[in-house]
C-alpha cells in the first residue's frame, strides 16, 4: 500500500516543478529587454554640425574607443577650429577640432571624458562578411543601414596611401564620418566615400579600416604621424596607350607638371619624366607611389628612378620639416610658389571650338564649382574672352548654358577649391587622369 500511495504523488512533484518553470518564464517576460549591441553603439554616433549662426549640418562623427575623443572626417569639419556634436538623445557638445589630416580624411575631436566609445574588431573582417554603416546620411539622423563587405582593400585615390574597406551598406552624403561595425557594434572602420560621380550611393561605400584608423587616430594625439607632403607634382599613370606611344612599359608615373619652388623641382624633376621606381621599388601601379612616399617621407628623403628622353636619371628627393597634421606647427623651410594664373586646360578643361566643355578631368576645381560636360561658356565676368588664350588670374564668375538651353552662374576659384565630396571617375579606384602630389 505504501508503494502504491508514492506512485500517486509522483505527478504533484511534476506539476509544481511545471509550474515553476512557468513562473520564470513570466518573471523574464516582464523584466525589461536589455538594448541590442546595435541600439548601444548608435548611443556612439554623433551629427556633426557647425557651430555659428548658420547651423549647417556637416556629417556624422562618433565616440572613439577609449572614450577620450570623437572621430569623423577631415572633410566634414572642413577648416572649422570648433563644431558642435549632438547624440540621439539631443545632447549638444561643443567640440573643438584638435587635429586633422586632410590627405588622409581623418580628425580628431575634443569630447568630456568619462564615457567608453565604441569597442574596436578584434578581428580581422573578412569577405562577405555582414556589416552595418551608422550615421546621418542626406541629413537624416541616426540611421542604419546594412551590408557586406565587398572587397578588403582598396586604393580609391592614386595619390592617397590607404587602402579602403569596401561593402555595399547604403551610405550617402552625410554618412561621412560615421562608424562601420559588426553585429556587435565593434568598430570596422570609418565610413568616408562613395563611388561613382553621381555623389548618391550606387552600390559601392568606402570605409578607411580600424587598423588605419588606429594609427592616424593615434599618431594625431600624439603628435607622431608625419605629414603626408606635398611634393608640387602632377602626374598620370602610363597606361597601355601611352606607353604604345611612347614605346616603354605600361607602368609608372608620366610627369605632367612640377610646380615652381616646390620639393619635387628641388629634386630636379621636370614635366615628361617617367618616374618608374622609388628607392629601387619599381612603381607597377600608379597608386605604389603615395605608399613609397609615405615610408619615404619618415625617412627625410627618398631616391626616384626615372626616364627622362629615354636615358636613366637617379633623383633625389628631400622632404623639408613641413606643418605637421597634428597640434605643433614647426618651421617650413621652403614653401611652393603660389601660381599666379591658369590656363582652362590647366585646369583640366577641353572644349571645342563654340566654346562647349567636351571633357573634364575629375579633379579639375572647375568641376568642383559646378562646371559639367556639354556646357557652354557664354562669359567671364560679364565678357566674352577669346577662351583659347584665356587664362584665369583671380576667382571668375561663369555664365553658362546647359544642353538644354538652361543658363547658369559658377564662381571659378583655383586657389580655394571648396570643400565637399570630389567625385573621381569609375569606381573610384586608380582614376586614370592627372594625379596632384
Amino acid at each position: 500500500m505504501q508503494a502504491k500511495s508514492e506512485k500517486r504523488q509522483r505527478p504533484l512533484h511534476y506539476i509544481e516543478a511545471l509550474a515553476a518553470l512557468l513562473v520564470l518564464a513570466l518573471v523574464a517576460l516582464i523584466q525589461p529587454v536589455s538594448a541590442s549591441p546595435l541600439d548601444d553603439a548608435m548611443d556612439k554616433v554623433f551629427t556633426v554640425r557647425s557651430n555659428d549662426a548658420e547651423d549647417r549640418f556637416l556629417g556624422s562623427a562618433f565616440l572613439w574607443h577609449d572614450g577620450t575623443v570623437a572621430v569623423t572626417n577631415a572633410h566634414v569639419v572642413g577648416e572649422a577650429d570648433e563644431v558642435r556634436l549632438i547624440d540621439r538623445h539631443g545632447t549638444e557638445i561643443p567640440a573643438l577640432v584638435i587635429a586633422r589630416d586632410p590627405v588622409r580624411d581623418v580628425a580628431v575631436l575634443s569630447v568630456p571624458e568619462g564615457t567608453q566609445g565604441l569597442p574596436l574588431a578584434s578581428n580581422a573582417p573578412q569577405l562577405g562578411d555582414e556589416v552595418f554603416a551608422l550615421g546621418a546620411p542626406l541629413g537624416i539622423e541616426f540611421t542604419l543601414t546594412e551590408g557586406r563587405i565587398s572587397a578588403l582593400a582598396r586604393q580609391t585615390e592614386v595619390a592617397v596611401p590607404i587602402l579602403m574597406l569596401q561593402h555595399d551598406a547604403a551610405v550617402n552624403p552625410g554618412s561621412s564620418g560615421g562608424p562601420l561595425v559588426d553585429a556587435a557594434g565593434r568598430i570596422l572602420g570609418m565610413n568616408s566615400r562613395i563611388a561613382d560621380g553621381s555623389r548618391m550611393f550606387v552600390g559601392i561605400a568606402y570605409a578607411i579600416p580600424t587598423t588605419e584608423l588606429t594609427r592616424i587616430v593615434t599618431g594625431l594625439i600624439d603628435e607622431t604621424l608625419p605629414p603626408f607632403p606635398t611634393l608640387g607634382l602632377t602626374a598620370r599613370p602610363v597606361d597601355r596607350q601611352i606607353a604604345e606611344t611612347l614605346g616603354t612599359d605600361a607602368q609608372g608615373l608620366l610627369v605632367d607638371t612640377v610646380a615652381p619652388g616646390s620639393l619635387a623641382e628641388a629634386a630636379g624633376l621636370r614635366a615628361g619624366d617617367i618616374l618608374v621606381a622609388t628607392d629601387e621599388v619599381p612603381l607597377v601601379a600608379p597608386g605604389d607611389f603615395a605608399f613609397a612616399i609615405e615610408r619615404a617621407s619618415e625617412a627625410g628623403q627618398a631616391r626616384l628612378s626615372i626616364l627622362r628622353a629615354w636615358e636613366p636619371l637617379t633623383l633625389t628627393l628631400q622632404f623639408t620639416a613641413s606643418e605637421p597634421t597634428g597640434l605643433r606647427t614647426r618651421e617650413i623651410t621652403r614653401a611652393p610658389t603660389t601660381v599666379a594664373a591658369y590656363s582652362l586646360a590647366e585646369l583640366g578643361v577641353t572644349l571645342d571650338p563654340e566654346g562647349v566643355v567636351t571633357a573634364l578631368t575629375d579633379n579639375s576645381p572647375a568641376l568642383i564649382a559646378g562646371l559639367a560636360k556639354g556646357d557652354r561658356i557664354l562669359s567671364i565676368n560679364g565678357t566674352q574672352p577669346d577662351l583659347s588664350t584665356f587664362e584665369l588670374t583671380a576667382p571668375a564668375l561663369f555664365l553658362l548654358e546647359a544642353p538644354g538651353g538652361a543658363t547658369r552662374h559658377i564662381r571659378l576659384d583655383p586657389w580655394h577649391a571648396p570643400e565637399g565630396v570630389r567625385p573621381v571617375g569609375g569606381a573610384n579606384v586608380l582614376d586614370p587622369d592627372v594625379v596632384v602630389f
